[in-house]
């Protein structure tokens, strides 16, 4: 669990449409590219991640292997609980054996089935739940305070607002010495009924975060004119 809250920090909200995924990157020096933390699993899912990348690439592989398996035998894309019940398990079993160490990771599921999106945290110890916003990793309780007060209208949501939403949560993240969010430290993701699991990176993902610094500037300048 340790190793969950010191990774970079990871958000996923849902609509009663889409599922969004949204991932602050780090990079181990400023000569280094910044690490992979989105993962797409199927065409209708994908994860997002805190803690050890490697044993997320473990994770992530193993969950491939069974929505193929699961599309080959029966012709149809893996429920998302199934498929997080089957990563709990896996995860449980670890806890259990002494030859094995838990995997030091946490993940966040967004995927799209019969029953509409989802979004999922499973943790090292096997549990796992299901939410209609979650963050995980460092700072993640900012994140969350800014989730807690907005959820109730996420239900409703646009494919924009939502992304917006998640951004403004991960924004709140990052603490005022450590920069600031913009292209090359942000991967999106997203997931509904007309979109099959994209990630969006780069140039990409500029212009939502061009609208989010917008709507902010002008909100601070509607605070200032007030104040006078």
């Amino acid at each position: 669990m340790e190793a969950v809250k010191q990774g970079s920090a990871a958000v996923g909200v849902r609509s009663n449409t889409h599922a969004v995924l949204t991932t602050l990157k780090r990079a181990s020096s400023d000569l280094s590219d910044f690490q992979k933390k989105i993962f797409h699993i199927d065409e209708h899912l994908g994860i997002a991640i805190a803690g050890l990348s490697s044993d997320a690439r473990v994770l992530s592989r193993y969950m491939r292997t069974e929505c193929l398996n699961h599309r080959f035998v029966y012709d149809t894309a893996l429920p998302v609980g199934r498929l997080v019940s089957q990563i709990g398990d896996k995860s449980q079993a670890c806890t259990q054996r002494s030859w094995l160490r838990p995997y030091g990771v946490g993940l966040l599921v967004a995927g799209y089935d019969q029953t509409g999106p989802h979004i999922y945290q499973t943790c090292p110890s096997g549990n796992f739940y299901e939410y209609r916003a979650m963050t995980i990793g460092a700072r993640s309780q900012s994140a969350k305070t800014y989730l807690e007060k907005t959820f109730e209208t996420f239900s409703d949501c646009s494919k924009d607002e939502l992304i917006k939403h998640a951004l403004s949560a991960l924004k709140e993240t990052i603490s005022s010495g450590t920069g600031e969010l913009n292209a090359r430290n942000c991967t999106l993701a997203i997931v509904g009924a007309d979109t099959p699991f994209t990630i969006l990176e780069g140039d990409d993902v500029m212009p939502y975060i061009e609208n989010l610094s917008t709507e902010d500037a002008g909100a601070d300048a509607d605070a200032g004119a007030d104040a006078m």
